[in-house]
């Protein structure tokens, strides 16, 4: 029986659904090629050529080099996989990935900027629509300040999500949907008692909600601490990128290192913690948040002297 495309695509996403994966956006521009495809009056996957496969990608306004590489890549594994599959001989894509020419630092944020931000979010006034707003940003930017968590896992928590009782937060469906345990200090416990005292209904109530029903969409957040920071007037250094939402994670991972170093403790026997913690698989995945600073490099400049000093005085004699 020769594979459809759509079918091919359809069984693609189970497959790696099945692994745990969301695989929601992937799952959109697949369907862009499914469309494509038919537009061009090709049913099977064994129709799919090179040439069609460039004018797919043509097609698409991809001006970032990123955003064409991640469609490329998406093409990219659905094609492998049917080779695997033994759906196609071989893969008919030959386009390659364009280069990422520039790669702006992250906005860190220090600890000074850091309590502005958040004082700045909890003297918010209520919206008609937004009861307890200021309240309700400060939490959601303390947990990815304080915590290191994704917004979109901030936003999702439930009250179930808190057991005040372990100090634990249940990170639930975070990235390729895995769920962790994350431990929490007293304040995240208050934050779930307040709404709890509110009227909450259950543990499937959102933690932080304006309707009591809804949780807070990640994008309104971003929103707001875009529009907190235009306020604040962060000086942003040159070469790096102005302040986003999702920085506050970065921040927290090099807080972590940084603070190991002044503390006398290895960074490097940590960092498989911080990954875990972090809900990443390896410290690989981690590194991409571990921003060289002028404070940490300062740290192993002088962890390294530390360590080689004894080298230099025999050299010396």
């Amino acid at each position: 029986m020769t594979e459809t495309v759509a079918s091919a695509v359809e069984r693609f996403i189970t497959h790696k659904r099945a692994h745990g994966r969301k695989y929601h956006s992937e799952a959109r521009e697949l369907a862009l090629l499914v469309r494509f495809a038919a537009e061009h009056q090709v049913r099977c996957l064994r129709e799919l050529t090179p040439a069609l496969l460039e004018d797919f990608l043509g097609s698409r306004p991809r001006p970032h080099p990123r955003s064409f590489n991640h469609l490329l890549g998406v093409v990219r594994c659905l094609l492998d996989w049917a080779v695997t599959w033994g759906l196609l001989e071989a893969s008919p894509l030959q386009a390659r990935r364009r280069r990422v020419t520039e790669q702006r630092i992250p906005f860190l944020f220090d600890p000074v900027q850091a309590r502005q931000l958040l004082d700045a979010a909890a003297a918010l006034p209520d919206g008609p629509r937004a009861p307890g707003r200021g309240p309700t940003y400060h939490g959601i930017f303390a947990l990815c300040y304080g915590l290191g968590l994704r917004a979109g896992e901030a936003c999702s928590l439930r009250l179930g999500d808190v057991d005040a009782g372990r100090s634990l937060l249940i990170v639930r469906g975070g990235k390729f949907g895995k769920h962790r345990l994350v431990p929490h200090g007293p304040r995240v416990a208050e934050q779930a008692a307040r709404r709890a005292r509110a009227g909450a209904a259950g543990d499937q109530a959102p933690l932080f909600t304006f309707d009591g029903r809804r949780p807070v969409h990640p994008g309104t957040a971003s929103q707001a601490f875009h529009h907190l920071v235009a306020t604040l007037e962060l000086p942003v250094p040159a070469g790096v990128c102005p302040p986003r939402l999702h920085h506050l994670r970065h921040s927290f991972a090099v807080g972590c290192l940084l603070r190991w170093y002044r503390e006398g403790l290895d960074p490097s026997t940590r960092l498989c913690q911080l990954s875990t913690f972090m809900g990443h698989v390896e410290p690989r995945s981690t590194s991409v948040y571990l921003t060289m600073t002028p404070p940490l490099l300062a740290e192993a400049s002088r962890r390294f002297e530390a360590f080689a000093a004894p080298a230099w005085t025999q050299a010396a004699r």
